[in-house]
Order: structure tokens, then C-alpha cells, then sequence
């Protein structure tokens, strides 16, 4: 029915009514699949803060990894002592790496990516090196933070 001044009848108004809902409620739902797919918004911290007795302490040729952000890190003690910390994702497509200390190398798994014990990419499609992250120790704390960071006072020297 459509009355005597009106553009529109009481079908169209309702269908109009009807899809703007369901553009509505199909927005609503979209929304968080979207940001699930979507890379995650939060940035990198430009340094943190982990206990030293406990990435110190372990043993020759092996890591132990943290938290960096979203992705993980790891630390690593190498076969002749040496302390090395890496961001723990694939240069190639975020993907984690995994250590082989019978290979002495690291492991992407998700397209067969390979970096020797420096970090430096030895094989597959990784495009460069494992990212460093440089560290100290001050007392009782290990600072693992990004190169060129700067740091609070506090944890300075």
C-alpha cells in the first residue's frame, strides 16, 4: 500500500528496512574475522626484562627462548660459550625457528628454511639472516633489547 504523498511503499520501506539490518549484523560479524586475519597492531618493545640466573645457567649448545611482543625470542649459548640473542621468527615469512643442536642450526619448519648458528640463512627460501637483539647483564637481570634502543637511565652501564 502506498499512500497518497509517498515516495516509497510499505514493501520497499520494509525490504530497505530488511537489508540494512542484514548489512548490519553481516559488518558485526565480519569485524573480528577480519582483525583475526589481519597482522597483529601491537609493536615491538624496545627492550625486556628477564631473570639472568635462568638464560645464564644453561647448557653449551642450546637456547631458551622469551617472550618478544607477539613473536618469541631466543637466547642462545653456542658450542664455544658464546651468548647470542635472536628474534625467534623466520625472516621469510614470520614463521618460528626451532634449534637443532645436533645440527648445530636453526629450523624453519614451515618451508624448510635453515640458519647456521650465527643466524646468518644457509638454505631455503629465508630471504636474510635471523634479526639480533643485543643484551646485558646488570645484576641479577638479563636487558635483551633492539639494537639502537635506547634505554631507561636506570638500565644503562
Amino acid at each position: 500500500m502506498r499512500l497518497k504523498d509517498s515516495l516509497v511503499s510499505r514493501r520497499q520501506f520494509l525490504s530497505r528496512l530488511f537489508a540494512g539490518w542484514l548489512s548490519g549484523l553481516a559488518a558485526l560479524l565480519a569485524y573480528p574475522l577480519v582483525r583475526f586475519l589481519g597482522p597483529a597492531e601491537e609493536p615491538e618493545p624496545a627492550f625486556v626484562l628477564l631473570p639472568a640466573p635462568d638464560y645464564l645457567a644453561i647448557a653449551p649448545n642450546s637456547t631458551k627462548i622469551f617472550p618478544w611482543g607477539h613473536k618469541m625470542g631466543i637466547f642462545m649459548k653456542a658450542s664455544d660459550q658464546t651468548l647470542r640473542v635472536f628474534k625467534g621468527v623466520c625472516t621469510h615469512m614470520d614463521c618460528n625457528v626451532t634449534y637443532r643442536p645436533e645440527l648445530h642450526r636453526f629450523h624453519c619448519a614451515c618451508h624448510d628454511g635453515w640458519y647456521d648458528e650465527e643466524g646468518k640463512n644457509i638454505a631455503g627460501p629465508p630471504p636474510r639472516p635471523l634479526e639480533r637483539l643485543d643484551f646485558r647483564v646488570k645484576g641479577d637481570k638479563l636487558i635483551v633489547y633492539s639494537p639502537g634502543a635506547t634505554l631507561p637511565p636506570e638500565m644503562e652501564a
